[in-house]
C-alpha cells in the first residue's frame, strides 16, 4: 500500500521530469558564457599568451576560438538552441583544457592552501570542473531539448509542419 504523501511525490516527479534539465541548461551556459565574456574582456592577446606559456600551437587563433565557443556556445546553451552541435566543440574545448592545464594539478577543483586576512587561499584547480561540465552537456545532449528552450520549439514546429491540428481535447489526465 502506498501511502498519498509518496503518490504524491512520485506524480510530481513524473510531471515535472521534462524540466529536469533546465537547471544543467542554465548553469552550463551561464558557466560558458561568464568564462567567454572575461577571457574577451581582458583581451583574448591575454589568453593567447597564457596558451602559448602551455606550449599550444597557433595561440592566437586558438584563443579566439576559445572565447567564441565560450561565448557562443554558452548562448546556445543558455537558449537551448542547438545543444547537441555546439557540445562538439565545447566537449573538445573542455578536453583540451582538462589534459593542457588541469591534469597536472589532479583530480579536485577546489585545494585549499589555507587562509589570509580572513580570506581563503587556493591553489590551482583539477579536472574536476572539466568532467562535470562534460558530464552535464552530455546529460543535456541525452536528454534532449526541455521546456522553454529553442529546440523544443523547433522540435514542435517540425513535427506539426504539414499535419492538420490534433484535437486531444478529450484526452482525460
Amino acid at each position: 500500500m502506498i501511502n498519498s504523501g509518496s503518490r504524491r511525490w512520485r506524480e510530481s516527479r513524473i510531471r515535472f521530469r521534462r524540466y529536469a534539465g533546465l537547471p544543467l541548461r542554465l548553469v552550463v551556459g551561464y558557466g560558458f558564457l561568464a568564462h567567454g565574456l572575461a577571457k574577451l574582456s581582458k583581451g583574448p592577446e591575454a589568453f593567447a599568451g597564457i596558451l602559448h606559456s602551455a606550449g599550444l600551437p597557433a595561440s592566437q587563433l586558438m584563443a579566439w576560438v576559445t572565447v567564441a565557443v565560450e561565448i557562443i556556445g554558452g548562448v546556445a546553451i543558455l537558449l537551448g538552441a542547438f545543444v547537441s552541435l555546439v557540445s562538439i566543440p565545447a566537449i573538445i574545448l573542455l578536453a583540451v583544457a582538462m589534459v593542457t592545464v588541469h591534469l597536472p594539478y589532479g583530480f579536485s577543483s577546489i585545494k585549499l592552501l589555507g587562509f589570509s586576512n580572513g580570506r581563503a587561499q587556493f591553489g590551482p584547480p583539477g579536472y574536476e570542473c572539466d568532467l562535470l561540465y562534460m558530464a552535464c552537456i552530455l546529460t543535456l545532449v541525452f536528454i534532449g531539448p526541455s521546456p522553454w528552450s529553442i529546440d523544443a520549439l523547433l522540435n514542435r514546429d517540425r513535427s506539426t509542419r504539414g499535419r492538420a491540428p490534433v484535437d486531444d481535447s478529450f484526452k482525460t489526465k
